[in-house]
């Protein structure tokens, strides 16, 4: 389990005023997560960001946390009781990619975006990444007009690697995303 503190002066946490310096902490999602998970998921402002539909039952966020796959890790924040953020991380099963992770999705709830959540998890990942699963090479994807991600994925290392044009569906149209990835060699 990470804790790492943050601080806002903005009063924005789950609706009620967050004191000058509130504990977030990362770990592994648990079963009894997928309600927040679900929540965070589905929240119409967060999902014009992922890839998912909406509309998707509890029953697969509740599937997807109880039944992880063997080289995928979904990493939770909580701030108190409450999920306020989420990030997926996985590596190739391929014996010739094992050494590449692929991040996402990551989401933060509407209430906490801009707090540090963000960057708390990409911490946690970065460290189970470097440390623990001895991955050199992480990539994602992100749309490409989602400017405050793109500055969170480039704070922690990530650069665009290339454009993928009209490759997500969006509010009804197109749009481009970027594939951004972080490379950190042996002995670097």
């Amino acid at each position: 389990m990470m804790t790492c503190e943050i601080s806002s002066s903005t009063g924005r946490f789950d609706g009620r005023a967050l004191a000058s310096h509130a504990r977030v902490v990362v770990r592994h999602a648990e079963p009894g997560d997928s309600e927040g998970l679900h929540a965070i998921f589905t929240d119409p402002d967060v999902m014009n960001w992922l890839v998912e539909v909406p509309y998707v039952p509890a029953a697969h966020t509740r599937k997807q946390v109880e039944e992880s796959v063997s080289g995928r890790y979904m990493l939770v924040a909580s701030g108190g009781e409450r999920i306020v953020g989420a990030l997926g991380l996985g590596s190739y099963p391929s014996p010739r990619l094992r050494h590449v992770g692929r991040i996402g999705p990551i989401a933060v709830s509407r209430s906490a975006q801009g707090l540090g959540v963000g960057s708390s998890l990409m911490r946690a990942a970065l460290d189970l990444a470097d440390n623990w699963l001895n991955l050199v090479r992480l990539e994602l994807l992100v749309f490409t007009t989602n400017d405050p991600a793109v500055a969170l994925y480039r704070k922690f290392g990530f650069e665009v690697e290339g454009t993928a044009r009209a490759f997500g569906f969006q509010a009804g149209r197109y749009v481009d995303v970027h594939l951004m990835a972080r490379v950190r060699l042996p002995g670097s």
